[in-house]
């Protein structure tokens, strides 16, 4: 009996007390800050059989591709991990620095450094696509690619869904206008003469051409720019002669230096500085018309870089 008036007692000076301090228990649950719920983006791509679940406004970035990259970027965001084993492009230059981390290169992933890192998402392109099932298991991981052919269809529906992710889709809405606005500006241009392009790449002195669809066709596909050739889409080019460009007579060539992109000796100007070259209209009119290769090769399909690639040609062509 003793024992259970005891039980009984503690539990009327538990309800009194619970009685008189009642007020102010209800007053400091009130005052406690509500842990918010994360949020998610269900992110579909042709990797992967589910939806990939990526956290909005992710706190620790990996990124395997350089438009992606600068994208983020460019949302006021940052990345925290690229691949530093391949050329960064000069305008992505500041990744050299140290508080980046190192995890590998384009083409093959440092996964222990990635796993030490506890990202919240990994975003690769097609040159990263073999590692990404061993990411995948690390953290979400989205796939994204620009499809040459429907271009600016697959880029804005990249942009908008990282606008998702970060939390800016307002901000991807303003810059995909100002970027339009370029474009639709240079093929009215484009639209109103006859003027063609030639779009050659030039490495280790040979010359390889790029058409319409291929991964340069953005000056044909998007801007309007009449080309000179019919050539197959083919993303590596075609080989071509300087007989070729000769015979062809472009009115604008449009050159990447492949070889200076990737670190190679520069072999543009001893592969053009040639009388059959030096023969077309575009030469003798000073309309050979140097590409930044680590835009429109190393990077591109990214806020930053298309927005550089249409410029590029905006203050060159048919001003």
């Amino acid at each position: 009996m003793k024992k259970y008036g005891l039980a009984i007692g503690a539990v009327m000076t538990a309800i009194g007390l619970t009685a008189c301090g009642g007020e102010k228990t209800e007053k400091n649950a009130s005052e406690e800050p509500k842990k918010e719920e994360q949020a998610y983006v269900e992110v579909t791509h042709e990797l992967d059989k589910e939806p990939v679940k990526v956290p909005v406004d992710p706190k620790v970035v990996v990124s395997f591709d350089n438009g992606i990259t600068d994208s983020i970027r460019a949302l006021g965001h940052d990345v925290d991990g690229v691949p530093k084993e391949n050329n960064i492009p000069s305008y992505l230059s500041e990744l050299e620095e140290d508080k980046y981390e190192d995890v590998g290169s384009l083409f093959e992933a440092d996964f222990e450094k990635i796993v030490e890192m506890k990202p919240d998402v990994i975003f690769i392109s097609g040159r990263a696509m073999e590692n990404y099932d061993e990411l995948s298991k690390i953290a979400p991981t989205v796939y994204m690619m620009v499809d040459q052919e429907n271009y600016m269809t697959s880029f804005e529906e990249n942009m908008q869904t990282l606008g998702e992710i970060f939390d800016a889709e307002d901000e991807v809405d303003k810059q995909l206008g100002e970027i339009q606005a370029t474009i639709d500006d240079v093929k009215t241009r484009a639209e109103a003469t006859d003027k063609n392009g030639l779009i050659l790449s030039v490495s280790e002195g040979a010359a390889s051409a790029f058409g319409a669809g291929s991964r340069f066709g953005l000056i044909h596909d998007v801007l309007g720019v009449k080309p000179a050739d019919d050539i197959p889409a083919e993303n590596h080019g075609e080989d071509v002669s300087f007989e070729y460009i000769a015979e062809k007579d472009p009115d604008y060539i449009f050159l990447l230096d492949r070889g200076a992109t990737v670190g190679e000796a520069s072999t543009a100007e001893q592969v053009l500085d040639n009388e059959l070259v030096g023969g077309t209209k575009a030469a003798k009119n000073d309309k050979i018309i140097s590409l930044d290769g680590g835009v429109w090769y190393l990077s591109g399909g990214g806020l930053e870089s298309v927005k550089r690639m249409v410029d590029e040609i905006d203050a060159s062509f048919e001003k």
